[in-house]
């Protein structure tokens, strides 16, 4: 299973990174730097696996790779909300984060719970028994996610 870390309603991008670290391409200092400001346990209490449960437009303002770079660099199996910027949703997909979108789970869940997430299904499974069904991945997206991002599905020849 896999731990939450909830964040609220409208988290931007410059929450998830500030500004400041888009100087580097580093995924260790990203990873570093993840949530810094707006929830400064998480970088180093996140556990691989983790998954993030977030609110409405999560990934909204400026567009920059380093946002979903840093969740994946710093070990998040995903990301699950109740909505997303379409840009942080097409940038987390194209390096291969997977993200789900469930607008009941994030009433339904503390920082701290314990999810199963089965993204082939969409299914996702609570501690206590609970099951969310939400639409799961195309396939072809799952087929980048799996490949690590567009770059390496390309580099693949599997398209």
């Amino acid at each position: 299973m896999s731990r939450v870390w909830k964040v609220g309603d409208n988290v931007s991008t410059d929450e998830i990174i500030p500004g400041r670290y888009n100087v580097t391409t580093d995924r260790q200092q990203l990873a570093k730097a993840a949530f810094i400001e707006y929830r400064p346990d998480y970088a180093e209490n996140v556990r691989p696996g983790d998954v993030i449960v977030a609110g409405k437009n999560f990934g909204m303002g400026s567009s920059r790779e380093h946002a979903p770079i840093a969740i994946q660099a710093s070990g998040a199996k995903a990301v699950i909300a109740r909505s997303f910027a379409r840009i942080f949703f097409r940038n987390a997909i194209n390096i291969g984060l997977p993200i789900l979108v469930c607008d009941e789970l994030h009433g339904a869940v503390e920082d701290g719970d314990e999810i199963d997430v089965d993204l082939a299904t969409g299914q996702i499974t609570l501690a206590d028994g609970r099951t969310f069904q939400v639409e799961p991945l195309p396939e072809f997206v799952l087929e980048i996610v799996r490949a690590g991002g567009i770059i390496p599905f390309v580099q693949s020849g599997r398209f």
